[in-house]
């Protein structure tokens, strides 16, 4: 067995270095110098050397028989079938390994790029260049530049690596790992990299990632920032057609308005940079700063259209809102950046320091220069209801055709209704705590003052009827106005609510009148029917929720 492998071994060899073609040469002057050059042939002027498909030129050479080595010096020119050549101050070739190691002002051209080094390896048995100190590459659309590359020569692919550059008239690229093809434009990124537009500073960071060079497309899978003139944009994957101005994310994406201090956050978004415009959809929801807090709005859709502080947001459906003292919910949303108005469709709600307000649509207006709640109009079937503060079942209520009111520091200051108002109110003793009387108020039109919730004053701007009740006399249609809905269990209690959706069967429908009892009036010299204001006592009538 023994002799057997032996003999198998040596008829490998014999193969091998038959198929090893041996180096042909020729010069001017051929001479030897044993002590100098031992075991070479010294080749001088018009020097020719060929080798399996390569012709090599030069000054001067050494040519070494036994170990089939080549060493070219001075002019040195090599030229690889009818596509590849390369200049250099000296080459060493070794035909055995078909390895050549060239250095001095190193040229290698081929027809899609132009290679310039200090010093190359050129691998032929696999048809590849690699260098570790520096080099450029030319092509007709980049230059690139890296300390350490390959280049496969069959796919024209080089891998550079450490200090990588690549920089065309529109873009300079930056990253430590890349994969570039010269016949095409297309490179591949590993690692940190960092894409930046030298025509408007556009940038994209990724750590992995395709970009095409020559049609300005891109797609990044890891950590992908594109940064935008007037927005950032961050998502587990960003595709980016620079051309069209395009780009579209998915998963964890967040969009930051860098100058409106907005940020849009989702799980897939489009940009149309060219239009100003941005839609995001799955989880969206849009966060802006209100007097140092945030106000998160959530809905199925969020597009954002129109220059900065110009721009007009619209969320569609199942929308919900949530701000520590501020909460609401409705259909849809429409927001103008420029205006502050922000105007909420179809069955809206708002909770405000524990009040309920609904009506067919309603307004809020904030400060564009402070950033603070200003004003709100609700406007048709509008309602305020609160919970009473000590009883689960009763709620003080106020409502009318449209109501107005004024913020101060983001509380509810002022509420007047106007048209048809009326108002229920649950009267308790201020020390005890007591219920003692529940009065009705009805009136065209009624001002209230409100502080933390609780109505401080009362102003009744035309003639008003009313009558006050005992308890045991209530009729149920005083106890609640018509149009009565208290929505409680729908409100976001903290931030992770608003992505909760609600069954339709939920969605609230107004109540009808009651069957109506007698009135039992206790007292009719409380009814007021002038106008004039009225000072309540704090703890008479609460708007605050216990």
């Amino acid at each position: 067995m023994k002799r057997i492998l032996i003999l198998f071994f040596l008829c490998i060899t014999s193969f091998v270095f038959s198929q090893t073609k041996k180096i042909n040469y020729e010069a001017e002057i051929q001479e030897a110098n044993e002590e100098k050059y031992p075991g070479a042939t010294i080749l001088i002027g018009n020097v020719k050397m060929t080798h399996d498909g390569i012709i090599l030129t030069s000054q001067q050479a050494l040519f070494y028989k036994e170990k089939n080595f080549f060493k070219a010096i001075g002019k040195v020119f090599i030229k690889q079938g009818d596509t590849i050549t390369q200049k250099s101050d000296y080459t060493d070739y070794d035909a055995n390994s078909k390895q050549a190691l060239s250095w001095g002002n190193v040229v290698l051209k081929d027809p899609t790029m132009t290679l310039t080094t200090d010093t190359l390896h050129f691998d032929r048995l696999n048809q590849k260049l690699y260098y570790t100190s520096y080099a450029t590459i030319k092509d007709q659309t980049n230059t690139l530049k890296s300390k350490n590359g390959n280049f496969y020569l069959e796919n024209k692919k080089f891998t550079a690596t450490t200090r990588v550059t690549v920089v065309n008239p529109e873009h300079h690229l930056e990253s430590n790992h890349l994969d570039y093809y010269t016949n095409s434009g297309l490179t591949y990124l590993y690692g940190p990299s960092t894409i930046t537009n030298t025509e408007n500073e556009n940038r994209i960071y990724c750590e992995r990632g395709f970009y095409n060079t020559k049609t300005d497309v891109s797609h990044f899978v890891k950590n992908a920032k594109l940064y935008l003139k007037e927005r950032t944009v961050v998502g587990d994957s960003l595709y980016y057609d620079k051309k069209k101005g395009f780009a579209s994310a998915t998963n964890n994406i967040k969009v930051i308005d860098t100058v409106q201090n907005f940020i849009t956050k989702g799980n897939y978004a489009e940009i149309f940079e060219l239009k100003d415009s941005l839609f995001i959809v799955k989880r969206a929801v849009a966060i802006s700063i209100v007097d140092k807090d945030s106000m998160f709005i959530h809905g199925d859709t969020i597009l954002i259209t129109g220059k900065p502080k110009k721009r007009i947001i619209r969320t569609f459906h199942n929308v919900k809102i949530f701000k520590s003292d501020l909460q609401g919910k409705c259909d849809s949303i429409h927001t103008n950046q420029e205006t502050g108005l922000t105007k909420m469709f179809k069955n809206p709600v708002i909770w405000s320091d524990q009040n309920q307000i609904t009506g067919d649509t309603i307004h809020l207006l904030s400060n564009v220069e402070t950033e603070k709640l200003d004003s709100l109009k609700v406007l048709n079937n509008s309602f305020i209801i609160t919970k009473d503060t000590v009883s689960k079942k009763d709620f003080n209520q106020i409502k009318g055709r449209n109501m107005f009111g004024k913020f101060e520091d983001n509380k509810l200051r002022l509420l007047l209704v106007k048209g048809n108002a009326e108002s229920v109110y649950f009267n308790r003793n201020e020390e005890t705590q007591v219920l003692e009387t529940i009065t009705k108020e009805i009136s065209s039109n009624i001002e209230f003052t409100l502080d933390k919730g609780e109505i401080e004053t009362i102003k009744y701007l035309k003639k008003s009827d009313g009558n006050t009740y005992p308890p045991s006399q209530l009729p149920d249609d005083v106890r609640e106005l018509k149009g009565f809905i208290w929505r409680e269990d729908e409100q976001p209690k903290k931030m992770e609510d608003i992505f909760i959706k609600d069954n339709k069967k939920d969605i609230p429908t107004k109540k009808g009148e009651k069957a109506n009892k007698p009135a039992v009036i206790i007292d009719q010299k409380k009814k007021v029917k002038t106008k004039g204001d009225r000072k309540l006592p704090k703890k008479d009538i609460s708007f605050k929720n216990q």
